[in-house]
């Protein structure tokens, strides 16, 4: 499932070149992909004639605000689950093979196009995903994004805001009898760490994905906090990890995999003590370590 550097990769993958263009129509090719408004055809109709003006990510979540042609404003919301992709393309490529959505998009600037080859009048945004978990939104003008995508309103706080303080993320773990590496997976806890990352951080803080949150010390939980930002930012920095279905919207596979420490690298040396590195299964995912470096407590 792509994580928050996915999202973020994808987000500013969108904001490079889907602003200015306007929503021409479209054709939704999986009716179950569309989680609001209860048809595909309300759906359409509310983003034809809107502008994207702005692509934000809260947790998993990304947002764009549309301006229509009144002046008005409403939104997009699309969650890619495990094995969604938006991809930007022209128009008359072919179709993959599992795409669900298409929004047909045209420039709404002056630019004449022979001087701009992303000009847009024939390319569209395209939804593909594999195993259909991945949702859309449309938000109309006036109504607060949590009243629809009613999953914002449970995240807890962004890990790359002020917000994931010390004292927050102390707070959320106070007394909790959980493993420490589920406490970072829910969301309700920090917003948008996932599996990867959490491993990830983990390692680089000495602690076993089966510690208790309540086994640990304050100043345990601030490196942590700081390395759950700093595997996030690295990530960020590569576009995020590709595995096996994520890509950005240029069709680009992200690169942190190839400096991940422990996450899918079951068997494989340390690469700081090169004690081969372990799997488990914990709460039904999988939880990647070194037990030398991350001894039990």
């Amino acid at each position: 499932m792509p994580e928050l550097p996915e999202v973020e990769t994808v987000r500013r993958g969108l904001e490079a070149t889907t602003i200015g263009y306007r929503i021409t129509g479209g054709v939704v090719l999986l009716d179950r992909t569309v989680a609001y408004p209860d048809t595909s055809t309300a759906f359409l109709a509310g983003l034809s004639g809107a502008t994207v003006r702005q692509w934000r990510r809260r947790g998993k979540y990304l947002l764009a605000d549309l301006e229509r042609a009144d002046g008005t404003t409403c939104g997009f919301g699309v969650h890619l689950r495990m094995t969604g992709q938006l991809l930007w393309c022209d128009r008359l490529a072919p179709l993959q093979k599992h795409t669900r959505v298409r929004l047909f998009m045209e420039s709404d600037q002056t630019t004449p196009v022979d001087q701009s080859p992303m000009d847009g009048r024939d390319r569209e945004l395209r939804f593909v995903d594999t195993r259909t978990f991945g949702q859309m939104w449309w938000i109309p003008p006036g109504i607060a994004e949590p009243q629809i995508v009613t999953g914002l309103g449970k995240l807890g706080p962004e890990p790359l805001s002020p917000d994931f303080s010390l004292a927050a993320f102390r707070a959320a773990l106070a007394h909790r009898k959980r493993p420490i590496k589920n406490a970072l997976l829910d969301q309700t806890i920090v917003a948008g760490v996932g599996n990867i990352y959490a491993d990830e951080a983990l390692f680089l803080s000495g602690i076993r994905s089966t510690t208790l949150c309540c086994e640990l010390t304050a100043a345990q939980l601030e490196t942590l906090r700081q390395n759950v930002v700093r595997v996030l930012q690295d990530s960020i920095a590569l576009g995020g990890t590709t595995f096996s279905d994520f890509v950005g919207v240029t069709g680009t596979n992200g690169r942190y995999g190839g400096i991940a420490r422990v996450y899918n690298r079951t068997g494989q040396p340390c690469l700081v003590c090169q004690t081969p590195i372990e799997r488990i299964r914990l709460a039904g995912r999988s939880a990647h370590f070194c037990p030398q470096c991350q001894p039990k407590r």
